[in-house]
This record gives C-alpha cells, structure tokens and sequence, in this order.
C-alpha cells in the first residue's frame, strides 16, 4: 500500500491552493495530487476560449511538471477515487491502488447535471466541463451548421456565443424567464439577452424542454408548448453537481455537496474539502451552500491546505460571497454579492441605488444595508470586484462615503480599501 502525508484528490484552483499552503509550512513533507483529469492543471474557466479557439490546449495549464518536481509534489492524473476508508486511513483508485494518508483534502469539483428530460439518456449531446470536453465541442462545431443550447448559465451563455461565433445558427432555451438568475436580476438580464439576440442567437427564456430525440443526422427538441427544434449540434449546460459518490459508506457527511466547518474540516478526522465539492458557510445566512465559483475555491483551498500543515497563521471561512465578470460580445458585466432583494436576509431592509442606460448598454445596481454593501452588479460599468468582493467580506462602514460610492463606486472603492489594507 502506498503513503502519503499529505494526500490531494483533485487538480484545479482548490487543490492548487492547498498545495501551495502546505508548502508554505511543511516543504518536506510527502504530498501527493492524484486527479481523474487526464491533463495536467488547468482553469475551467478557460474552456470557452478553447472551444473558440483563442487558447490551445496545450497552453492553459496553470502548473507544469517542472513546478511539481521543484516542490516535491508526486502528480498523478487520469486516476478516480472510488471509495474512502477513513477508519484505515485509505483511498482506493479505480485501478485498484490503494493509498493510506495522514491528511487528505477532497477538491473532486463538479460534473455536468444533465436532466431528466425524456429520451436525452439516448441522444447524442455534448457537455462543456473539461479540457476534453472543449476540444470535443470546438471540433463538433466545425462539421454543424445549427445548435441548439438548453441552459442558460455561464456555460451555456459561453458556449451559445462561441458558437454562434463559429458560424452556427444557434438556439438557446432556458426553462427560467431570463439568463444568468445566479448572478443578475431581470433588467440587467434583458441588457445580455438583447445583444445575443443582435449577434443572431436565438433567446427562448422561460421554455422547457420536454422531450429530446435522434434523428439519422440531427437531433429534435420539443417544448412544452408544443414547438419543436431541430438541430446537428446539442450542447446541455445545465448546471452541475459536486462528485461525491466516492463519500458512499465513509461516514463523510454530505447534502448537497461535502459538509465542512470554517476550516473546511469534514465530519471525519484528519479530512478535509474545498472547492466546487464543498457545501459551506454562507457570507449572508446560518445556512450551508455550494457557491462553484473561482474566489472561493481558492479561498477554501488555501483555508484547507493552511488546516493540514496546522500553520497558526490560520484564519476561519468568512462565508461564500457570489462574485462573477462575464465578458460577452466586447461588453463586460460583474457581478459582486447579492443581485436580487426580494427575498432572503436582505427583503424589506436594503437601500437599492440603481442607473441604467439602455441606449448605451449601461446598467449599474448597487445594494446596502445598514451603510455595508450587499451586492453590485454592473453592465459596461466601471468596477473591480476584487475591491467590492473586500468590502463586502469587511463589512466597511460607507455611512461617511455613500454618495461619493454610487457616483464613483470604481475610484471610491480603491481609496476606502487602500485606507482599510493600511
């Protein structure tokens, strides 16, 4: 049986993270990185640009082999997890290795959710997740002519355009009434769908796909009220879902994702999960949530990682805060924090500050409570949301510096954050 002090399942942002907080710490100790993915690390952030062909696969990698060497750091990918012992201190590889651990991190991030729409089990579609993936879609989207996109999330957003940019004639369906609920409310929604539907995509907000079926060369996909699409191209972005399945038996316990602490500390000693797996703490409730967002799986990384070597230094988890920039058709849209007030924590007490200019492509929405900002969002707007996302996590007081903030949320942010890093 194989050993490691330190053992990482996963190779993306959270994984990274941790790697570079034990090291911080411990630079002689046994660490080990095993991942499913065939390649070496990479963002999926970057995907899309593969899919459109501004980024070769052989150039995204965020580590090479060279920064494994140099740390000590044994890589080892194409290999999945299929159960963990905990009593025995013991992960078993789904080519029957067995590797027994002192500390282990669980970063498995996420895989497509692909619903239950009949006859998709027996269509032909692709996902947009991995490296492996990307490649697949760029070159599917050379031999098509007409796609069809169910889900309208980033993934789907991204891949829409990328293939319409492509040449396709694309067609998005999104069973929810606008693009992007996570992270925009409906009028700033309105602004992004307005410019796909200029690019020529296609925009079917608030329709379900009900039922999906092959054709010899094409794939139908028929709505609840009653239209049906035909296209040679399905990509399914609906959404995805923390991989877990190698939690069965273990005692770690999970919901929606794997349960964690502040510390990212599972229900089992000496484990613990970061990342787009982990079901955490919640910036603005009691509650547990899965975020999937880039900020947190670093944040949560180099929390977990900071855990394993036992660094004093370590700080608790200060609860996921949603933060997004989507860039689309040479616009940009960012997103920080809360978007929408009508329900939740923030329903019935905040103090909305909103400017739009639909002419111009403009939409700038800025949410308080108790003079703390709760959220931005902007469209072509002037913001840096490392600089909101901080003064959401610090909970600044801008009583003094409110007016100043909605006029120039860009300028006033830096100055109050500079003030604060003092």
């Amino acid at each position: 049986m194989l050993h490691s002090k330190y053992l990482i399942i996963g190779s993306s942002h959270a994984a990274l993270e941790a790697v570079a907080a034990i090291r911080m710490q411990d630079p002689d100790g046994s660490l080990t990185l095993i991942t499913r993915d065939d390649h070496l690390p990479y963002s999926p952030t970057v995907l899309p640009y593969v899919v459109s062909g501004r980024s070769h696969p052989d150039d995204i990698s965020l580590k090479d082999q060279a920064y494994f060497d140099l740390h000590a750091i044994n890589f080892i990918p194409g290999r999945r997890v299929e159960k963990i012992e905990p009593d025995n201190r013991c992960v078993m590889l789904d080519n029957g290795q067995q590797w027994q651990y002192d500390k282990l991190l669980l970063a498995t991030g996420a895989s497509p959710l692909i619903p239950p729409v009949p006859g998709l089990d027996q269509t032909e579609f692709l996902v947009l997740r991995t490296l492996d993936d990307a490649i697949a879609l760029r070159q599917a989207s050379k031999q098509a002519k007409k796609a069809i996109v169910l889900g309208a999330g980033l993934v789907g957003m991204h891949g829409a355009e990328n293939l319409a940019e492509a040449g396709l004639e694309v067609t998005l369906v999104e069973m929810q009434t606008q693009v992007l609920p996570g992270y925009f409310d409906p009028q700033a929604a309105g602004l992004i769908e307005s410019a796909f539907s200029q690019h020529g995509v296609t925009m079917k907000m608030g329709h379900r796909a009900v039922r999906i079926e092959q054709q010899d060369n094409s794939v139908q996909v028929e709505l609840e009220n009653g239209e049906t699409l035909e296209a040679d191209l399905l990509l399914v972005s609906t959404g995805v879902k923390p991989v877990t399945d190698y939690c069965a038996g273990s005692g770690i316990e999970t919901d929606q994702g794997i349960l964690v602490d502040d510390h990212m500390a599972t229900s089992q000693t000496d484990i613990w999960a970061a990342g787009d797996v982990t079901q955490a703490g919640d910036f603005y409730s009691d509650a547990q949530v899965v975020t999937g967002i880039l900020p947190d799986a670093v944040e949560q990384g180099r929390i977990a990682g900071m855990a394993m070597s036992d660094d004093p230094c370590l700080k608790s988890y200060s609860g996921g805060i949603p933060i997004n920039t989507y860039t689309f058709y040479g616009q940009q849209a960012i997103s920080v924090g809360v978007s929408d007030v009508s329900t939740g924590t923030l329903a019935g007490c905040s103090e909305v500050e909103l400017s739009v200019d639909t002419d111009n492509g403009f939409f700038q929405k800025i949410i308080f409570k108790d003079n703390q900002l709760q959220g931005i969002s902007g469209i072509n707007a002037a913001l840096d949301p490392g600089i909101m996302w901080q003064l959401i996590l610090r909970r600044i007081d801008l009583a003094e510096d409110k007016a100043d903030f909605v006029a120039k949320p860009l300028e006033t942010g830096r100055r109050l954050m500079s003030r604060a890093w003092r």
